[in-house]
């Protein structure tokens, strides 16, 4: 009898452990892409982009928000420019840990924000070496389209080999504006061969803009 109850403790110790990444994931609003598409910073478009941040975070158990890919993009066929900052919500945002990374747009485009190498995690929970620590985003420090180069999104996230991207540093450290965690400086081309040649993988930011 006695046996049998330590079995059941067991059992249901097991069953809690198990259930503790989905539940942290669930209430996640923040994560940076554990994996790149593959296709360089050609990313589908925004569209595209956005379908990847929902897949990932469906697979850890939180798709029950609308995730937005934090990247700005030009004006096309007849459509205004769009702005990283406009497509993130309100805030607050937490990590797949619990952790919160800004409270406000206000607070997330400013240097008091909690992101940093520690926090800036993927929706598996993983930190980003510092091999892969560029972040596509296309954007200036406060949110908006960058004007830094003619392109700096690759023709929209949609070109492997015109145009270049605005990078940021998820650990915040490196060359140009080292500290900058979304506008350090421009990749050296859109390919995955160059974005990895500045110390990217074609990775980028997604936030729960719900």
């Amino acid at each position: 009898m006695r046996r049998g109850r330590h079995l059941l403790v067991g059992l249901v110790a097991v069953l809690c452990v198990g259930a503790g990444p989905q539940q942290r994931s669930s209430s996640m609003t923040f994560f940076i892409t554990s994996t790149p598409r593959g296709f360089g910073a050609n990313l589908g478009g925004l569209a595209g982009a956005d379908a990847i941040c929902l897949r990932l975070a469906t697979a850890v158990g939180a798709g029950n928000h609308a995730w937005r890919a934090y990247l700005s993009a030009p004006a096309a066929d007849g459509k205004p420019a769009v702005h990283a900052r406009d497509r993130s919500g309100r805030g607050p945002w937490v990590n797949v840990n619990g952790v919160e990374i800004a409270s406000s747009l206000a607070n997330l485009h400013s240097d008091a924000n909690n992101l940093t190498q520690a926090t800036a995690l993927t929706e598996k929970g993983m930190m980003i070496g510092p091999t892969k620590h560029d972040m596509l985003t296309g954007s200036n420090p406060d949110g908006t389209l960058s004007t830094a180069a003619p392109d700096t999104t690759c023709r929209g996230w949609t070109s492997l080999n015109e145009g270049r991207a605005m990078l940021g540093h998820s650990n915040r450290y490196g060359g140009g504006r080292g500290e900058s965690w979304n506008s350090a400086h421009l990749s050296r081309g859109c390919s995955q061969d160059a974005l990895k040649a500045s110390l990217g993988d074609a990775l980028f930011y997604c936030f729960a803009a719900d």
